[in-house]
């Protein structure tokens, strides 16, 4: 790991140690994931720390393993180019929106059934409704929408650098195949499909926030102004 930039490799290297410690304390009956995972605002399973540590935390080991392979190979560049400040600030602030966003969604989902994004326990009991139950009893984990503020950064920084996608036999340049993966994961959030646990919007919301970001920069520092 001699090859990986300072920020990158402590990144890996707290996810690993996280999921190790969710995988130890789980198999002891400790539910630590009730702890470091976060839960919607009002929720009274929510937590201060939360909005920071959802992002090292992962579901199973897919999850973690494409995270991870997907901050080691467009992590490295980034941090390359940004230096290891602004890249760990881009990381946590895309982290942040993506909960942002995931949140102001179910907000508005809550509003539509109770009147109010905030309620107190007697009403939600009261109505037995499984939208609710889902919002506040339900736990987002992972870093994947600060991978998607990476992806979408990578994208505008290096528009034509090529890239081998799974099951695409040719290289597709990065400002045509990063751009896809966001309207599928528009349609995907928007469609709301049974059976479909991914924070859709918590991806989005990263991906809004890098793009905001990169433009941010490029346009106060001449410096960020370097396309390849």
């Amino acid at each position: 790991m001699n090859n990986i930039p300072p920020v990158v490799k402590n990144l890996l290297i707290i996810n690993v140690l996280f999921f190790a410690a969710k995988w130890l304390f789980e198999a002891q009956g400790i539910p630590i994931t009730q702890y470091l995972a976060v839960f919607y605002f009002d929720s009274p399973f929510f937590k201060i720390w939360q909005p920071i540590t959802y992002m090292f935390m992962h579901a199973n080991m897919m999850h973690i393993f494409f995270n991870m392979f997907a901050l080691y190979s467009f992590g490295g560049i980034l941090e390359a180019h940004w230096g290891g400040k602004k890249f760990i600030n881009f990381y946590l602030i895309t982290g942040l929106g993506a909960l942002a966003l995931q949140w102001a969604v179910q907000a508005f989902e809550v509003y539509q059934i109770t009147g109010s994004p905030v309620n107190d326990i007697a009403t939600l009991e009261a109505l037995g409704n499984q939208t609710i139950y889902s919002i506040y009893a339900g736990p987002m984990v992972g870093a994947s929408g600060a991978i998607f503020g990476l992806l979408v950064a990578f994208a505008m920084l290096y528009p034509n650098m090529e890239m081998y996608i799974m099951f695409i036999p040719v290289p597709v340049k990065a400002k045509y195949i990063i751009p896809v993966y966001i309207v599928i994961e528009l349609f995907l959030g928007v469609g709301k499909f049974s059976g479909d646990s991914v924070a859709h919007f918590a991806h989005l919301g990263g991906a809004l926030i890098g793009f905001i970001l990169v433009k941010l920069w490029r346009n106060n520092n001449t410096f960020y102004d370097y396309y390849e």
